[in-house]
């Protein structure tokens, strides 16, 4: 057998079930590799081995009890990233200012992929309260791409993605509010699902008046995700948004044959930003690839236009300063989130309710505009992976040119929070240092099967599982 972490989380599945290798050895495994690589990444902000250990311990036990009547995951480690609640572990939320929180209750993805088999082995890093695209914070090391450790494994899940980039785990649990799992799937060389909005839930609690988040998986494979949306879009009671799950599953959908589709493409984004020529390139040549698979290509231009940006960051702005941060802990707050925070208390109710009206307004409008395309494609991100403190360049404490340098680096991946609609990174290009570079496919609004069809024969077009990091040999 391979290395164990050279596995997917499929394969990893079907070696646990076929008696290849047992959970413990599994969970050992990658404990060990965290212990010695870690450091290095800034992936994870806590562990969990003790429940691990005895997740693997009650895997082995269904094992024999219950042979091949076990969940589809059985055995597969896996994370949570430290925005989402798990019962009994701390919730940092990448900040000082909550630093001994301990919620009581897990979320509901937590609890479907614990039933789906997969063992958690602790909390990823993601920066305060989810709100920049790179992963930086007070209370932990940057999390850092394993392709150049010099480089920022993005954002907000960018532990996450350092995590399964790197070889700690096969698959990671992400959340993405404006592109969160997509950017750090493309500056890690992974394959990184939006899901369509309400396909998973986010109860039991959920104070995301913005409805601009969803959850979705970081993974190797194409495969891989969907087997993770099989594990967890399963609607659950007090969810505002119940999607009809498609024929058959979404894993069984990446096997499905899509025939000649028509795939629109753009580069100009609303927001100002410049796409890098190496950037560009790969993008073009998903292009050409596409053609090359029978389908056809038509220049189209954004779905949203400019005006649709301040809407936006009115909305991005609130949903900062509706965090429930307790009043004697906002002076440890980043630059940045103070900044956010103070921007959205000065919107009014009235303000509030007209900018999501008009950004539902804007999305209704891209969406009819773009009825006739199968899939849309676009580069995930505008620039190769930045240097550790890019973002906030030479005064940490200008919040404003911070969020000007996010807009510029990811000006594609919100578009789609806005309209809803499923969006997939995949890692189709490098850049000329061996940066990964990934381009977004984007889908019809509910139909994840679609897009995960087409994903899955690029991929098969022009494999990438075999493509690691120097780390992964460590």
């Amino acid at each position: 057998m391979a290395q164990l972490h050279d596995l997917t989380a499929l394969e990893t599945a079907a070696a646990v079930r076929g008696g290849e290798v047992s959970p413990t050895e599994l969970v050992e495994h990658y404990l060990d590799r965290i212990d010695r690589l870690d450091g290095e990444l800034g992936a994870f902000v806590t562990l969990t081995p003790d429940s691990a250990r005895a997740q693997a311990r009650e895997a082995e036990q269904r094992l024999r009890d219950d042979g091949d009547a076990v969940p589809p995951l059985l055995g597969v480690p896996t994370a949570i990233k430290d925005l989402n609640m798990v019962a009994g572990v701390p919730a940092r939320l990448g900040s000082a200012a909550f630093a001994d929180v301990v919620p009581e209750h897990d979320d509901n993805v937590v609890r479907l992929l614990r039933d789906a088999g997969t063992i958690s082995l602790g909390k990823t890093s993601t920066p305060e309260l989810g709100l920049p695209c790179y992963t930086e914070t007070d209370i932990g090391p940057p999390a850092r791409t394993p392709w150049d450790t010099s480089r920022l494994a993005g954002g907000s899940s960018g532990g996450a993605a350092a995590a399964v980039a790197g070889g700690l785990i096969p698959i990671a649990q992400g959340s993405d509010g404006g592109g969160s799992i997509r950017i750090p799937a493309s500056v890690c060389g992974l394959v990184g699902l939006k899901p369509t909005r309400g396909r998973v839930s986010r109860g039991p609690l959920d104070l995301d008046a913005t409805r601009l988040s969803v959850l979705g998986p970081l993974a190797h494979t194409v495969r891989d995700a969907a087997a993770f949306l099989d594990a967890v879009a399963i609607p659950q009671p007090g969810d505002p948004d119940r999607l009809q799950r498609p024929e058959g599953t979404f894993l069984q959908a990446c096997d499905r044959p899509t025939g000649p589709l028509r795939i629109g493409r753009y580069l100009d984004s609303p927001m100002d930003s410049e796409v890098e020529p190496e950037v560009r390139q790969v993008w073009e040549d998903a292009t050409a690839l596409l053609v090359s698979m029978g389908h056809e290509i038509e220049d189209v231009g954004p779905p949203i236009p400019p005006e649709a940006v301040p809407s936006f960051e009115t909305v991005w702005a609130v949903s900062a300063a509706t965090a429930p941060v307790p009043p004697d802990r906002e002076p440890l707050l980043r630059p940045l989130t103070r900044y956010l925070r103070e921007r959205g208390r000065a919107v009014s109710g009235a303000q509030f309710a007209g900018a999501l009206g008009q950004l539902a307004v804007h999305a209704r409008r891209g969406m009819a505009a773009s009825a006739h395309l199968d899939a849309v494609l676009t580069p995930t991100v505008a620039m190769t992976p930045r240097p550790i403190g890019w973002f906030q360049g030479d005064d940490p404490d200008d919040a404003a040119a911070d969020f000007e340098r996010q807009k510029r680096f990811t000006p594609f991946t919100a578009i789609y929070n806005t309209t809803g609609q499923p969006a997939i990174s995949l890692p189709l290009g490098t850049s000329a240092d061996g940066l990964p570079i990934g381009v977004m496919l984007v889908g019809r609004f509910g139909d994840e099967a679609a897009l995960l069809s087409l994903a899955a024969a690029v991929e098969a077009a022009a494999p990438w599982r075999d493509r690691h990091p120097p780390i992964w040999t460590a």
